[in-house]
């Protein structure tokens, strides 16, 4: 099996004959999934197999890395492992420029790809994306930043009362949630 940092896989032999291609590797620093950067803490790993069938390929694979996220309170930067799973049908095009989606006679979703070397950046970047939990915490009992200074309180007591931000129309909704 083929191990490298260049996410890619050479599908040379198996577009000749049958058969299955696998290769594995690192993500280092982030992953990128469309304009969106994504900070890894360590590496991420992932591997693939791609197999022939006939004029269509079955690629599947998996990545797992651990994700930086922010704390929805506090804004900390919270480490969340991912665990990524994918699998896709593609098909081999010459003319064919760059990956596309498209739909077969039977109504399947199919990637066409153009070149022997198969790009995976987008394939694993989509799967650890869609992984990801939507939010992350840093711990349970995170009390967040002021809302009016904007200090963590979790480090520090500022002083400020919970309903001093209030202005206006939302400080008589607050009056009354008191009440209630």
């Amino acid at each position: 099996m083929d191990v490298r940092e260049l996410q890619s896989i050479n599908l040379a032999q198996i577009l000749k004959e049958p058969g299955t291609a696998e290769a594995e590797g690192v993500i280092r620093e982030a992953i990128t999934a469309g304009e969106d950067v994504l900070p890894l803490q360590g590496e991420a790993e992932w591997s693939v197999t791609v197999t022939s069938a006939g004029e269509e390929f079955w690629l599947s694979g998996e990545v797992h890395g651990t994700v930086l996220m922010e704390c929805r309170r506090c804004l900390k930067p919270t480490p969340q492992p991912v665990d990524a799973y994918f699998q896709h049908l593609l098909e081999f095009h010459p003319e064919v420029e760059e990956l596309t989606l498209v739909q077969n006679e039977d109504d399947e979703d199919v990637y066409r790809f153009g070149e022997p070397d198969l790009d995976l950046r987008f394939f694993l970047a989509q799967a650890f994306a869609l992984a990801m939990p939507y939010t992350a915490l840093c711990d349970e009992s995170c009390k967040g930043l002021c809302p009016v200074c904007g200090a963590d309180l979790n480090v520090t007591e500022c002083g400020h009362v919970q309903g001093d931000a209030v202005s206006g129309a939302l400080a008589e909704l607050g009056k009354f949630l008191d009440e209630v």
